[in-house]
């Protein structure tokens, strides 16, 4: 392997350098820099063999930084352009990164289980086919050494040189000439050390080339907690001595033993139980972080508005018994997003999206279901709802629905949507009012059907009470779009669609 030597040459003389037993001549030529030295001789093995850096991408438009939940792909297996690399966690679902090139995958730079990774960072590396990955070169971080600055190699790295005398006096030259050369940091080790303000130089790198690794950072950090752990300690003084007259000593025991103030917070023990104060982090997922992000910018940013009403689902509940003799299988939901739908292709100026300065009619109309998950909301969409059946509603918001249970969805499964539903009935609650889901103009709140008693006429004009199934519906709307009487239309039309579904047939 060739050997990169730090020299101190006149301007105008050649340097020889022995390399694999062969001087070769001009190999290099020495530079003065502020009293320092500068490596100029670099060799193509010994910076290893260039890759292809895997960066973390993009997933979603709201997506800043990702989870690495799974490696599909070990180091050293082949990868062709459209296999699966591995499994991010966005702010959304889990979404299968696919390779867009091919190669051989050299190095997993983020491993299983890396939280909170920012768009752009390498988390792999790639090498052509044939080459040896196991010398893949290590990229710099971008905002860490220059271009210029020399790369650190273990000695270990390099074989022995024949000749014992050149190497002694350049081994001789570097101790005097310079001073501590610059770290090689890993993305994991330079996050670790930016973030709690750690001195790279306080320990040894274990990585190859001398390049400090996430290991050798945590390493760091554990004794940078030791030692603010240990000037934490009380320092247990000489108590002043106390006058005979007044009995204060006593006095200060009964108040520490009422009113106890421990040196360090009370830890929580599992098994037993709790102490007083004591509380547990609960680590947030991608989803949830930014599911409380996007639910804050609505709520102080767009000027929601709110309307109420009842719909009678009498007539729905019969034609659903009707279509289960036939072994049609559907639901109230699957009714209500047909209605919606159908009303939004009535009422298109309902169907729009804020753009940032104005309204943006859509001539889609994309209903976006709310699904419930262990991860936090997502809200998958059916396209073109309003030119598909009740039936075929009803297979798309199954599917759908397993798919973001499981973290499948595809990005433009969950992408868009121009009117929101949100469904709370399957879990008794009776009313609730939701939060706009930006940018669109609307969100349906939905609650669970409910018997009341009612007064009707019969053909003969006798008034009677009679039985009904009823369900509120609250549409939060977004005023600078949908103002009060727009809404207000909007939800008598979708009542009358909801109590006649003979009128969902004719759209």
């Amino acid at each position: 392997m060739a050997a990169s030597v730090w020299l101190n040459c006149s301007s105008k003389g050649m340097v020889k350098l022995l390399l694999r037993g062969r001087f070769v001549v001009g190999a290099c030529t020495a530079h003065r820099s502020g009293g320092g030295w500068r490596l100029l001789h670099r060799s193509h093995e010994l910076l290893g063999i260039p890759a292809v850096k895997i960066l973390m991408p993009a997933l979603s438009p709201t997506m800043e930084e990702g989870n690495i939940v799974k490696w599909l792909k070990k180091e050293g297996e082949t990868v062709n352009a459209g296999d699966a690399l591995c499994e991010i966690e966005t702010d959304k679902a889990v979404v299968t990164m696919e390779s867009s090139d091919d190669g051989i995958l050299a190095k997993i730079m983020m491993e299983e289980g890396s939280k909170n990774v920012r768009l752009g960072t390498i988390i792999g590396l790639l090498v052509e086919e044939g080459q040896n990955w196991k010398q893949v070169e290590i990229p710099a971080d971008t905002g860490g050494l220059s271009s210029t600055a020399p790369l650190m190699v273990q000695p270990s790295a390099a074989p022995p040189l024949p000749s014992v005398g050149i190497l002694a006096s350049v081994s001789t030259k570097m101790d005097h000439g310079l001073g501590k050369l610059p770290v090689r940091l890993s993305p994991a080790a330079r996050y670790i050390l930016e973030t709690y303000g750690l001195d790279p130089n306080n320990v040894t790198p274990s990585g190859p080339r001398g390049i400090l690794t996430k290991e050798d950072a945590l390493k760091l950090l554990q004794q940078k907690q030791k030692i603010e752990a240990s000037d934490l300690r009380p320092v247990i003084s000489p108590a002043p001595p106390q006058p005979t007259v007044v009995p204060l000593v006593p006095q200060a025991k009964t108040m520490s033993s009422v009113y106890p103030r421990p040196s360090f917070p009370p830890i929580s023990i599992p098994g037993q139980p709790a102490a007083q104060d004591v509380f547990t982090e609960v680590p947030a997922s991608n989803i949830r972080r930014i599911i409380a992000k996007r639910l804050t910018e609505s709520k102080t940013t767009v000027p929601h508005a709110y309307a109420t009403t009842d719909c009678d689902l009498d007539a729905v509940l019969k034609l659903r018994q009707e279509l289960a003799k036939d072994d049609i299988k559907v639901s109230v939901n699957d009714f209500i997003i047909k209605a919606t739908a159908v009303t939004l292709k009535q009422m298109p100026d309902v169907n729009v999206t804020w753009n940032g300065e104005g309204p943006r009619q859509l001539r889609s109309i994309d209903i976006s279901i709310a699904v419930a998950t262990d991860r936090g909301l997502i809200t998958p969409i059916i396209k073109d709802a309003a030119t598909k059946g009740v039936q075929e509603i009803a297979a798309s918001a199954r599917a759908l629905a397993k798919k973001a249970r499981d973290g499948k969805l595809l990005p433009e499964e969950y992408q868009g949507g121009s009117f929101s539903i949100s469904n709370l009935g399957m879990f008794g609650i009776s009313g609730f009012t939701a939060v706009i889901n930006p940018p669109q103009a609307c969100i349906l709140a939905v609650g669970r059907a409910r018997p009341e008693l009612k007064i009707v006429e019969d053909e003969e004009g006798n008034k009677k009470l009679q039985q009904h199934q009823l369900m509120t519906v609250t549409l939060s709307s977004d005023s600078r779009m949908v103002d009060d009487e727009l809404a207000s239309v909007f939800l008598e039309t979708l009542k009358a669609n909801l109590e006649n579904p003979i009128r969902l047939a004719l759209c």
